[in-house]
């Protein structure tokens, strides 16, 4: 949050040399691997890559809007696996984004003949800089906005999300994370808001998470057309930790009768359970 100082850290990856995770007032918000931009350690950082994946042909460049900028995980993925992408990441901390610029540079000496593309960093609200982009500007819009371990109330409406898809192209795609545990009152409910503004959409999350019987991340994905549903399950069910997805009349089933959320009573994402970061804390040793 603006106006006070915020307890921002790396920690080491013990079993990578060059990696690192980012933590924001304890609560883990990235994982870079400096060596390996395509290696994602974070499960929904996986699924969101999925999407990324399928946003266009493969390897070609995409114009993305990062909407929370942590570690630039995503928009390093991208840069790696779509040479020549034009993308921009909005990060509000600029404490966040001073320790990456200096800590965990995206110029690496062994890359610099890469045509990576284009990675611009802005601070500023997400929500403000969605306002001010010029409609249709962005192939992938992904929303992973987290006040400490919190989604701040103005960026889980139906406002917002309508924003999102004035900044995509007709054939965009806009993927949201969403942190919940049981009952998945607010889960429920951020996708009955993107189902709202969005003609087609899709869920993926661990089938425990689903379940409601233990905190997590669902990616919710939204299109103004067909997904690429029979590929995006492929590829979450053979992740390291498989996921699901849902889709169709078990979305139905799943939002129920949940109702989109609006400005007017918006509010932040519950607080995970203390103990839900633990075992990503302890991977690794405090550097900063």
């Amino acid at each position: 949050m603006q106006g006070r100082e915020r307890d921002v850290e790396l920690l080491a990856d013990l079993d990578r040399p060059r990696a690192w995770m980012l933590l924001v007032d304890g609560t883990p918000q990235s994982h870079v691997d400096l060596d390996d931009p395509q290696y994602l350690e974070f499960e929904y950082v996986r699924r969101i890559g999925h999407v990324a994946d399928l946003a266009g042909p493969a390897g070609q460049p995409l114009r993305v809007l990062h909407l929370g900028g942590g570690g630039l995980t995503l928009a390093r993925y991208v840069a790696a696996t779509r040479p020549g992408s034009s993308q921009l990441a909005v990060e509000i901390d600029p404490q966040v984004a001073e320790l990456v610029r200096t800590r965990l540079p995206l110029r690496q000496p062994s890359r610099a003949r890469t045509q990576a593309g284009r990675i611009r960093v802005r601070v500023d609200d997400a929500r403000a800089v969605l306002e001010q982009v010029r409609p249709g500007s962005f192939d992938l819009v992904v929303a992973d906005v987290f006040a400490g371990a919190r989604t701040p109330a103005h960026l889980t409406s139906t406002e917002f999300a309508s924003l999102a898809a004035r900044a995509l192209t007709a054939a965009g795609i806009f993927a949201a994370n969403i942190g919940d545990g049981p009952p998945l009152t607010h889960a429920r409910a951020r996708i009955a808001t993107v189902r709202s503004v969005f003609s087609h959409s899709c869920v993926i999350a661990e089938g425990p998470v689903l379940r409601g019987r233990r905190f997590g991340n669902l990616v919710v994905v939204g299109a103004g057309h067909e997904l690429p549903i029979a590929e995006l399950t492929r590829r979450a069910a053979a992740d390291p930790f498989p996921a699901r997805l849902i889709d169709g009349d078990e979305l139905d089933r799943f939002v129920a009768s949940a109702r989109p959320i609006t400005d007017a009573r918006a509010e932040p994402s519950p607080a995970p359970p203390p103990d839900v970061f633990a075992d990503r804390r302890q991977s690794g040793r405090s550097a900063e």
